[in-house]
């Protein structure tokens, strides 16, 4: 429904001519030449946008974030505490959007035709330098992190990755308890800013074999390159999403009433055909993400040679964190990243 939304928001900002009016006082406010590109007016219609999506959405986030966690159980979450995460999460997305549209409608401004291909390139980039900088930049600014203070698991840990080829800086406790009762663990990063992260309510509950093995299968990920995989993956779909934007905005931008083809106006269109066909290639992401976690699962098998701790790690992940033990095809293809716990459960008996 959040999709659908978006896109009526989208759509309906274009058709109605919403959009136009948008760009018109965004330049108004921001006192530039409409002929000109004016980075304060690309800022200010992103804000304005974006505050009509968080209106229009907000119901239903709250409600799958917060009430439907907190009716199961899964949120130990106090509501002045989500609101605060809520707001930090929408404030940095917004400066990403500025961010990224300003890069968009510059490259528009500067290079004519070739604006997507410029404009790939650096989004491309972006994501390259998140992954590295987002264990020690974006996580703590909604959880905290310390050092383990389990010697015995921290050497345990720090000993498989170095068996696995996968140096890291450390091992740190994710204090996730406080929030959810979730578990969960990963192995963040790259190169230098690469460490380990096990959640306060896996440590609490969790043998160290189960722990180890959770761990083998994220140290698996970067063995197997799967992170870099999924970035030329995605930056492939990003490349063809802004190609067919560009496409759609060459045939569009005169019947839609913008000014011209680098009108801030356009956003709403470049979002809706971008998105669509980022939609649209989501079972294909999708299984191809089951396929690495199956490897994955594979590799920890072979690395820990503990079947058992492994197959009792996903029973009791599937019960603590509510999966979905039997998914429909579609909501497979749809949703799941991950193969069912059962399908896990079944390979893991099987190994050999």
């Amino acid at each position: 429904m959040s999709v659908a939304l978006t896109a009526a928001l989208l759509g309906g900002l274009l058709a109605s001519g919403g959009s136009v009016w948008i760009a018109e006082a965004a330049r108004r406010m921001s006192g530039s030449n409409p002929e000109r590109f004016s980075p304060w007016a690309v800022a200010i219609y992103v804000v304005i946008l974006a505050l009509l999506h968080e209106a229009l959405t907000f119901p239903l986030t709250f409600y799958h974030l917060f009430l439907l966690d907190r009716r199961y159980g899964l949120s130990r979450e106090p509501s002045a505490v989500w609101f605060r995460d809520h707001a930090k999460a929408m404030g940095l997305a917004m400066v990403l959007g500025i961010a990224g549209a300003e890069v968009v409608f510059a490259a528009l401004d500067a290079s004519g035709a070739w604006w997507w291909l410029i404009s790939a390139a650096v989004f491309v980039a972006a994501m390259a330098l998140m992954a590295k900088i987002a264990p020690i930049v974006l996580l703590p600014l909604f959880y905290t992190f310390t050092p383990l203070n389990r010697e015995s698991l921290q050497t345990r840990l720090v000993s498989l990755s170095q068996r696995a080829g996968v140096p890291v800086l450390g091992v740190y406790e994710w204090a996730l308890g406080a929030k959810t009762r979730r578990a969960n663990a990963a192995l963040v990063g790259t190169g230098a800013t690469r460490r380990i992260i096990v959640s306060d309510t896996l440590l609490a509950e969790y043998s160290d074999d189960e722990i180890e093995v959770i761990l083998a299968h994220e140290i698996a990920h970067h063995v197997h390159r799967d992170m870099l995989a999924a970035l030329v993956a995605e930056s492939v779909l990003l490349l063809a999403a802004f190609y067919v934007s560009a496409v759609a905005l060459d045939a569009f931008w005169l019947r839609l009433g913008f000014r011209s083809a680098t009108d801030i106006a356009a956003l709403p269109l470049l979002l809706l055909v971008g998105g669509t066909l980022t939609v649209a290639a989501t079972p294909v992401v999708n299984a191809l993400s089951r396929w690495n976690e199956r490897r994955a699962d594979r590799y920890a098998l072979t690395l820990t040679r503990q079947p058992a701790a492994f197959i009792s790690a996903m029973r009791r992940l599937g019960t603590q964190n509510l999966a979905e033990e039997h998914p429909s095809t579609a909501v497979l293809w749809l949703f799941h990243t991950h193969p069912p716990i059962d399908q896990r459960i079944d390979a893991a008996r099987s190994f050999q």
